[in-house]
């Protein structure tokens, strides 16, 4: 699986891999997605609900983003159930993954530039 994320806010996705297409929906910076497919200068691409579209490749970043699917994801300072809380993340916060996870547990960072661990089961795009 090949995980990115969306370059800039306001990128609209397509029914299919073309300008004049029917547009879905539109979606924010850092917005994760699965890439499916590449076909030319286009990515057919799922989103956390599931939803499947095209959007242009050159939208797309390498940065992998996640996506909190709980309503309420401790952030902790080390990957613990006994490690302070650093902060809570809410459902549909996109943090930027820093470290493959490791025994349930992710390193990840907040568009603030705290860093932390978050347990996996909260979060989509891994």
């Amino acid at each position: 699986m090949e995980f990115r994320s969306v370059k800039e806010t306001g990128v609209a996705l397509y029914e299919a891999p073309n300008l004049a297409a029917k547009k879905l929906f539109v979606v924010s910076r850092y917005y994760p997605v699965e890439v499916l497919v590449t076909q030319k200068d286009w990515a057919r691409v799922r989103d956390a609900t599931g939803g499947i579209a095209w959007i242009p490749a050159a939208a797309l970043s390498t940065r992998q983003m996640l996506l909190v699917t709980a309503e309420q994801l401790p952030v902790r300072a080390a990957p613990a159930e006994s490690a302070a809380v650093l902060y809570q993340a809410g459902k549909d916060l996109a943090l930027e993954l820093l470290e493959p996870p490791q025994s349930g547990w992710v390193k990840v960072r907040h568009r603030d530039n705290t860093v932390g661990y978050a347990r996996i089961t909260g979060l989509w795009g891994l």
